[in-house]
């Protein structure tokens, strides 16, 4: 008894802690596959995040993801010992009477001919019910992203329309996987209830005749109903492969997304401490083949310290010319140069390192105040906080704050104004020292009294860096060194305001109406 006792606790602790390893298992394998997800996702190219939907990105390293689980742990063993039982019994029935198994073989390629044809229908459905919830996630993520604008305008319903269409197309989906996945299940056992009954009638017919004993008929339908737990094991879990597989599909979309390349084709050397120099050289572009063109022989030098203006009207490409000098997206012909080297032959990371940019939007992240300053710049000092914080004006707001640099500013910056938010964005680029600062349009949502402070901001910063602005205000371009004027894609000239008024029909028009237009390029 005490053996037998010992025996019985060592089972179940083996069981409990094979159980405990398979499931480890699981949940590492979809650990690594998410580790690899992401490292793929950070790194994507900006017209990859501009062509595909953010909210389906996250399905793929959510959802999906976590189907990998059960295909990596009991979906796997269960194929393999089935698999091991189902040949083991079918050499055994071999070896008893290869008439009867003759029988036993119509059941196990029936079984084989229903694998062929239903899994991939099981695979299909279930892919395309992920993709119904990565839909769904994209448009519930359009949701949230204009979430005043949708209450503004009375469009819940309408929105929630939207989000459950996609809900029945995933439910839609599920039911066909359910269905298929029911008839794999009765038509296994259908095949091993007429097998049993043909074994029986023929195994009985040769017993009769005295052309078998009795004893191997028993032996052969006991081991024809041993078997049957088996087949149906090893169904059910090729049919949890298929979603498996299908989950496999939609993450290897997602990890084979064009990415950028940390490094350079030559290497170039590290940044220098004196400002950089821009050109750009009869450079063509546009967003997709599809698309007209952005820019059409643009041409320009941008070179030392000092503040440079682009200016046009909206749609003359200027916004475009920082996403190629970042970037962001290569040129079709031409060439955007940094300190005279091609940006493409600059590693990444030395290219950006040395860049500050302020968007239009001035985006801020989740987060606190000082996450926000230090994310380009994450081992800034305390003195070096203090005066960004200083030369972008926001004592205020850090004193308003109850926690100071360390307050949470909710998601996108909800708890900030528009010129908070382009304050902080000002305020990050600074932090970052950089030999290029590239501003478009950094002072569109601030009042009078800030747009004055950040223009001396603007003017500081141009006496030991290159600054380049997107400008729409008389106030920031009649202070540049140098104004370039765009217009349908191409450089129209190049002067100081003074002259140009004189000169260009086009600029003289944008002053006279002091360049008060907002524009989204």
């Amino acid at each position: 008894m005490l053996l037998l006792t010992g025996v019985v606790l060592g089972g179940a602790v083996l069981g409990a802690l094979g159980s405990f390893l398979l499931e480890r298992t699981g949940q590492g394998v979809v650990l690594e596959v998410r580790r690899n997800l992401v490292n793929s996702l950070v790194r994507l190219h900006v017209s990859e995040v501009d062509r595909i939907k953010p909210g389906d990105l996250v399905s793929r390293l959510t959802a999906d993801t976590t189907l990998l689980r059960s295909v990596a742990t009991s979906g796997l063993v269960n194929i393999t010992t089935s698999g091991v039982l189902l040949i083991g019994g079918v050499a055994i029935m071999l070896v008893l009477d290869w008439r009867l198994f003759s029988v036993a073989a119509g059941m196990i390629a029936t079984v084989a001919l229903l694998a062929a044809v239903v899994m991939p229908r099981i695979s299909a459905a279930t892919q395309a019910s992920q993709a119904a919830l990565g839909e769904m996630g994209a448009r519930l993520e359009r949701l949230l992203g204009a979430f005043r604008t949708v209450k503004a305008s009375s469009g819940e319903e309408r929105e929630a329309a939207r989000l459950h269409e996609a809900a029945e197309r995933s439910w839609r989906s599920g039911v066909a996987v359910a269905g298929w996945t029911a008839l794999s299940a009765t038509t296994t056992s259908l095949a091993a209830n007429t097998a049993f009954l043909a074994i029986l009638a023929v195994g009985g017919g040769l017993v009769a005749t005295g052309s078998m004993e009795i004893s191997t008929l028993i032996a052969f339908l006991l081991l024809l109903f041993y078997l049957v737990q088996p087949i149906a094991g090893l169904v059910s879990s090729v049919a949890e492969l298929q979603t498996g597989l299908a989950a496999i599909r939609r993450v290897d979309e997602a990890a084979g997304l064009r990415r950028e390349e940390k490094g350079g084709p030559s290497g170039a050397e590290r940044p220098r401490e004196e400002p950089a120099s821009v050109e750009l050289k009869d450079v063509v572009f546009r967003y997709h083949p599809d698309l007209p063109l952005v820019h059409q022989g643009v041409s320009f030098r941008a070179a030392g310290a000092g503040l440079t203006a682009l200016v046009g009207p909206s749609g003359a490409g200027k916004t475009t010319v920082f996403s190629l000098v970042e970037r962001f997206y290569d040129p079709a012909a031409g060439k955007v140069l940094l300190d005279g080297t091609d940006v493409r032959d600059w590693p990444l990371e030395a290219l950006r390192a040395q860049i500050g940019y302020v968007e239009q939007d001035a985006p801020v992240l989740d987060g606190s105040l000082r996450q926000n300053l230090v994310l380009a710049s994450p081992h800034a000092t305390a003195e070096e906080l203090a005066e960004v914080v200083h030369r972008a004006r926001l004592e205020d707001l850090v004193s308003r704050l109850p926690q100071g640099l360390d307050s949470e500013i909710g998601h996108r910056g909800t708890t900030l104004s528009g010129g908070e938010r382009q304050r902080v964005a000002i305020a990050r680029a600074l932090l970052r020292k950089p030999r290029l600062l590239l501003m478009d349009e950094a002072t569109s949502q601030l009042d009078a009294a800030n747009e004055k402070a950040l223009k001396e901001v603007m003017l500081e910063a141009a006496a030991t860096a290159n600054v380049i602005v997107v400008a729409h205000r008389l106030s920031t371009v009649t202070a540049a060194d140098r104004i370039v004027v765009m217009d349908m894609g191409k450089v129209r000239s190049v002067g100081a305001h003074a002259d140009l008024v004189d000169r260009d029909e086009l600029y003289r028009g944008l002053a006279v109406g002091q360049l008060l237009v907002s524009e989204r390029e």
